[in-house]
């Protein structure tokens, strides 16, 4: 049920009042109850709970623009606004140590309390993390769960893209205003996700991509959902701080080896190292979640022939001798002792046939086989 006006404006004016941040506001909750309570306690009650600052904060400041521009927001269909003492809240993250407040919510209202995994990773992915990525997503979805991820380039584009081409229950947490998209190549994928899923904030409406708001959205994605797959990942990457703090939160942590030449796999090596799980299928995942749908899970997959594998081809001794790790052209000639121009054809002609993919710095990498009935 939609909120009124009159119920959403102590939450928006507890919310967006500068300098009461969330620790703040959850003691006035805890000692006052709803927020109307707060306002009408008094300045007394309130310097002996939270101080002489912050009571002044609270009452000495005019903000009505402000109040009245998120209003207008939540007055548009399909966009909400979901405070902690709303039933449509998600039940998830009042298990976390700082559920936000108050969240801006827009597209599926109902995606908020559906079972739900996280994948993340590089925002600069390899082509076959890319397109696991997107498999992984797709046969997730068609299991039953949502896909959250946050809306970044790269791992996270591919899940919700993943989610959408079948179920469309996708939840994308982003560290920006909801009325903002970043980054800006990503806008018709936001379009997309709030047309067949949601997107959710807990940033006041305009608030830039500042740096400090992506690990804070990052541990939503964590608390979201009942386990965080991790798909190519530097030992650097962001998507170790949602692992870490998913882990922390006692939810399952995933990871996706790779080749060990790769940096965009040390990652998920070191989170298998320090016990996440290591996941080859989608059946990996949805045993340990102990999931169980329908259709009795997913089911095996069974490998297309492909005649470029036949080892008599130069094509099929090209694909055999790499494997999945990347090469240039001057390593296929080396390798196999082809010329140059023999070797660029035969590049050509496998990416032509979608058994590779061209890298950045005029590198290529085998893409996996596609199974028959397309689940990881």
């Amino acid at each position: 049920m939609r909120a009124g006006a009159a119920e959403l404006l102590p939450w928006l004016r507890l919310t967006l009042t500068p300098g009461i941040g969330g620790e703040t506001q959850r003691k006035l909750l805890r000692a006052f109850g709803p927020p109307d309570a707060i306002f009408n306690a008094g300045r007394p009650a309130l310097v002996a709970v939270v101080g002489n600052r912050a009571a002044s904060l609270l009452l000495d400041q005019d903000h009505a623009a402000v109040l009245e521009h998120a209003l207008a927001w939540a007055a548009v269909p399909a966009q909400h606004l979901v405070s902690l003492a709303d039933p449509e809240y998600p039940q998830s993250l009042l298990q976390t140590p700082d559920p936000p407040t108050l969240l801006y919510v827009l597209g599926r209202l109902e995606l908020l309390n559906s079972p739900a995994l996280a994948i993340v990773g590089s925002r600069n992915p390899t082509p076959q993390g890319l397109g696991n990525a997107e498999r992984f997503a797709a046969a997730l979805a068609d299991a039953g769960l949502t896909i959250a991820s946050g809306l970044a380039l790269g791992i996270d584009a591919g899940a919700h893209r993943g989610a959408l081409a079948r179920s469309g229950s996708t939840v994308a947490f982003v560290g920006t205003g909801i009325d903002r998209v970043y980054p800006a190549s990503n806008r018709e994928l936001a379009r997309e996700i709030s047309r067949g899923g949601a997107i959710v904030s807990e940033f006041a409406l305009g608030t830039p991509p500042l740096a400090a708001n992506f690990p804070r959205r990052n541990r939503l994605i964590a608390g979201f959902s009942r386990g965080t797959l991790v798909i190519e990942a530097t030992v650097d990457s962001g998507s170790l701080i949602t692992a870490r703090i998913a882990s922390e939160q006692g939810r399952e942590v995933f990871a996706i080896p790779g080749s060990i030449h790769s940096p965009q796999s040390r990652g998920c090596h070191r989170l298998i190292k320090e016990g996440a799980k290591l996941v080859e299928t989608v059946a990996d995942i949805l045993e340990e979640l102990r999931w169980s749908t329908t259709t009795g899970g997913p089911p095996t997959p069974t490998a297309v022939p492909d005649a470029s594998l036949d080892a008599a081809t130069d094509a099929g001794r090209l694909l055999q001798s790499f494997g999945f790790d990347p090469f240039s052209l001057d390593e296929v000639v080396t390798r196999l002792g082809l010329t140059a121009d023999r070797a660029a054809v035969l590049l050509l002609e496998l990416e032509l046939q979608g058994n590779i993919a061209s890298m950045p710095g005029g590198r290529y990498q085998r893409l996996p086989t596609p199974s028959t009935n397309g689940s990881p």
